[in-house]
């Protein structure tokens, strides 16, 4: 069986089977990071992986998901949007 390892801030070091860690992958990066429950202290901690540590998760079979990496749109964006559509002339603007 694949044991995989790796620390928690409070435990040290924990080992792993592949079925207890997630991987959530950045689209177009190859990196993300990867989340697990600690073994000791039952808290789910969360860890950055780089290109290789995301190889080496995918190749020992580690669940993941693809995640939109686009951050939502905030109030401010949406006020500036607002904004400049009360202004005159916005669609010459846009053509510009």
């Amino acid at each position: 069986m694949t044991t995989i390892r790796t620390s928690c801030p409070l435990c040290g070091d924990v080992e792993l089977a592949p079925a207890d860690l997630s991987l959530r992958l950045v689209p177009c990066r190859g990196t993300g990071t990867y989340h697990f429950r600690c073994p000791h202290c039952e808290e789910i901690r969360q860890r950055p992986a780089g290109h290789r540590v995301v190889s080496i998760l995918l190749a020992t079979g580690v669940a993941y998901e693809v995640m939109d990496e686009a951050a939502p749109i905030t109030e401010g964006e949406i006020r500036q949007f607002v904004e400049g559509l009360n202004r005159q002339n916005w669609q010459e603007q846009i053509i510009s």
